[in-house]
């Protein structure tokens, strides 16, 4: 098992962000998503917690093979999607990815300040060793592949905040200021390859909380009057777009499986 916690700054404030996550994740989702791989939501719909309050219960598909390294593929050659689950009761999230013997394990918790808070996750781990990894949205480098200049937020500029072309040395005076912290478990139970592929999990997840939330930022002037209703309506589109171009090819064989696991249980 490996624990890191990672704290990702933005220049916005926690009430803003709440619109935001949910048109980045469902933008994101959507972009990402073609030629039968991608993200396909199951399920989207309110959900109440006795200690946690109400909140939004979503299921997905993952659909990873060919982002997978071929040491990987070789390892898991069957394959098809990584079930994720979130509970979201804003501004605290929980999220689980799993296979059998894989695991990905992800609280969030979203505060107004500039990732200061050492003891935000004492509750959940107090007692369990981890590295504290802070992320950058300005000057940290993201994968080639995903770089687009207007979502650089040295470069980009918010016409309807005014805020933008973020220095390097920014949460330190910038107003206002909120920070992501994100508790993260990777579990991989393969005896040999256990360090690995917890590694390469953790670099996967690192690069999509920073592209992630520098889309989030670089979008906001197209998010930032929506309310709830509207981010909810978008959010509902964007799933069935996205749902066609990635469920086609993979009903079938997702079918196949659930017919399999239900006739072994």
């Amino acid at each position: 098992m490996l624990l890191k916690e990672y704290r990702i700054c933005m220049p916005l404030t926690v009430e803003e962000y709440k619109i935001g996550q949910l048109y980045m994740i469902s933008k994101h989702s959507h972009e990402q998503s073609d030629r039968g791989e991608g993200v396909e939501v199951v399920q989207n719909e309110p959900f109440e917690d006795p200690n946690h309050g109400n909140g939004q219960f979503t299921e997905k598909r993952v659909y990873l093979n060919s982002k997978l390294p071929s040491w990987a593929r070789a390892v898991v050659p069957k394959i098809f999607y990584v079930t994720e689950k979130a509970w979201n009761y804003y501004p605290y999230t929980i999220t689980c990815s799993f296979l059998p013997k894989f695991s990905i394990h992800i609280e969030t918790k979203y505060e107004d300040n500039k990732g200061s808070n050492d003891s935000i996750f004492d509750s959940e781990a107090k007692d369990l060793e981890r590295e504290v990894c802070f992320i950058d949205i300005a000057s940290d480098e993201i994968p080639e592949r995903y770089y687009k200049e207007s979502e650089d937020p040295k470069h980009f500029k918010s016409e309807k905040t005014g805020r933008g072309q973020l220095r390097e040395g920014w949460r330190d005076n910038h107003q206002p200021i909120m920070c992501s912290y994100k508790l993260v478990t990777v579990k991989f139970e393969v005896w040999g390859l256990q360090t690995r592929v917890e590694q390469f999990v953790h670099k996967v997840v690192r690069d999509i909380l920073l592209i992630g939330h520098r889309q989030a930022f670089a979008w906001v002037d197209e998010w930032y009057d929506m309310t709830m209703d509207d981010v909810r309506e978008y959010e509902k589109n964007m799933h069935e777009q996205t749902n066609i171009k990635v469920c086609t090819q993979h009903s079938s064989a997702v079918d196949e499986i659930d017919s399999h696991a239900k006739a072994s249980t």
